[in-house]
C-alpha cells in the first residue's frame, strides 16, 4: 500500500510540474511570409567555411520555402546541377533557456536528404563551435530510413558525437510527428512523440561538458549530401518537401 501511495505521489508531482509550465512562444506559420522579427535567413554556401562545415551541396535561398495552410514547407531542389534549399534561425530574436521545446513535422525522404530541427548556444559568435554547445532535437538522413538521430555537441564530446542516440521508428516517414526536448538545469531529455529516446545528464558539469546553462536559438533547415547526409545523392528524388506544422516553447 505504501508503495502504491508513493507511486501516486510521484506521478501527481510530475503532472503538477507539467501544469505549471506556460506556453511562452509558438510559431504556427499562419502568415503569408515568415516574420523576420522572429526569423533570420542564412543564405549561400556557408563561406568562408563553405559547405556549412560539412561538405554539404546546397545553396540556401529565401525562395525555397512557402507558408501554406498553416505549414512551413521547405523544398529541396536540383536545377542545372545546382542544389537549393532553405535554412532559418531565431538567433538574436527568439532565444530560450530551459523548458519543453517541440516541433511537429513531416519528413522528406530519399538518399542525400538531411532535414533537422536543432539549437545553438547564443554565445557562438564569441566562443565558437562546439564551445557554445549544440542540441540536435531531430536529425534524419534519407540514406538510413526509419531512423531518428538525437545528439548533443559539446567541447568535450563533439569529435565522436558520443552524446547521441539513434532510434528506429518503422513508420516515422508517414505523416507528422512531434520531436521535443525537456531541458532543465540538470538534464536534457529527448522525445519522439510520447517516447523518451535519450537523456543527457553528465555527472560533472562545466563549460566543456555542459554549455546548456545559457540561452539557445532555434534552427530549421534541410541540407543535401554532406559528411552526414551523403556523400551519395539520388538526384531522382527531387523536389523534396520538409513540412513543419508548428513550434512551441513551454517554460
Amino acid at each position: 500500500m505504501k508503495q502504491i501511495l508513493l507511486f501516486l505521489l510521484i506521478m501527481n508531482f510530475g503532472f503538477a510540474q507539467q501544469i505549471k509550465r506556460k506556453l511562452v512562444w509558438e510559431e504556427n506559420f499562419n502568415e503569408k511570409e515568415l516574420n523576420e522579427k522572429d526569423w533570420n535567413f542564412e543564405l549561400g554556401n556557408g563561406c568562408p567555411n563553405c559547405g556549412w562545415g560539412n561538405n554539404e551541396r546546397q545553396l540556401y535561398t529565401k525562395t525555397n520555402y512557402k507558408l501554406e495552410k498553416g505549414k512551413l514547407i521547405i523544398t529541396a531542389q536540383k536545377k542545372d546541377s545546382i542544389y537549393t534549399s532553405t535554412r532559418i534561425t531565431t538567433a538574436g530574436k527568439r532565444e530560450f533557456q530551459y523548458g519543453r521545446i517541440e516541433v511537429r513535422a513531416k519528413l522528406p525522404t530519399g538518399k542525400g536528404i538531411w532535414p533537422a530541427f536543432w539549437m545553438l548556444g547564443s554565445n557562438i559568435k564569441t566562443v565558437g563551435w562546439p564551445k557554445a554547445g549544440e542540441i540536435d532535437i531531430m536529425e534524419y538522413i534519407g540514406k538510413n530510413p526509419h531512423t531518428i538521430y538525437t545528439t548533443l555537441h559539446t567541447q568535450d564530446s563533439h569529435g565522436n558525437s558520443i552524446n547521441t542516440k539513434v532510434t528506429t521508428f518503422p513508420s516515422i516517414e508517414e505523416g507528422y510527428h512531434i520531436y521535443a526536448i525537456d531541458w532543465t538545469k540538470d538534464k536534457i531529455e529527448f522525445f519522439v512523440d510520447s517516447t523518451s529516446v535519450y537523456t543527457f545528464q553528465p555527472p560533472i558539469k562545466n563549460e566543456n561538458t555542459w554549455p546548456y546553462d545559457q540561452k539557445f536559438f532555434l534552427l530549421i533547415n534541410m541540407a543535401i549530401g554532406g559528411n552526414f547526409g551523403g556523400p551519395d545523392v539520388d538526384d531522382s528524388i527531387f523536389p523534396q518537401e520538409y513540412s513543419i506544422d508548428y513550434i512551441k516553447v513551454y517554460q
